[in-house]
């Protein structure tokens, strides 16, 4: 008696299939595009924070500088998503962020937030790539 493979079949039923006509990561290249948009207002609605919070004691030239630089720096990577260096870049605007923690710790928390969005995103990302290299997209099959 045979017994079956241990873990996920190599390919679908199917077979590997071709390569997809339309490129299945440009979806979640847009994702991350508007994710890193969205991200952007948040960061930047940090400055009435920091403006507000007990009357302005952290409204520092350092502070509002930093803000404004990272929020505007997610607004140019959202359209500079195509490159293959934007993922490492995202990142890296996210460890950025957690330098936010030294403004005000309502700028940290929002890093974290926005760090566990982007574990997922990565998630979504990495299980796409695998779907389509053993052929389990409907598009390698049609």
């Amino acid at each position: 008696m045979t017994q079956p493979p241990a873990g996920p079949a190599e390919f679908s039923p199917l077979g590997p299939g071709h390569t997809p006509e339309k490129d299945p990561l440009k979806g979640i290249r847009g994702v991350m595009a508007g994710t890193l948009i969205l991200e952007a207002i948040t960061i930047l609605l940090a400055l009435t924070v920091i403006l507000k919070i007990d009357d302005g004691v952290y409204w520092t030239i350092f502070n509002w500088v930093f803000i404004t630089a990272v929020g505007l720096a997610h607004v140019v990577m959202a359209f500079l998503q195509r490159f293959s260096w934007a993922l490492p870049a995202n990142l890296a605007l996210q460890v950025v962020l957690l330098g936010g923690f030294f403004v005000h710790y309502s700028v940290g928390v929002v890093a974290i937030i926005f760090i566990i969005v982007w574990w997922y995103l990565l998630h979504l990302r990495s299980t796409l790539v695998e779907r389509m290299k053993r052929g389990w997209l409907t598009t390698q099959h049609m």
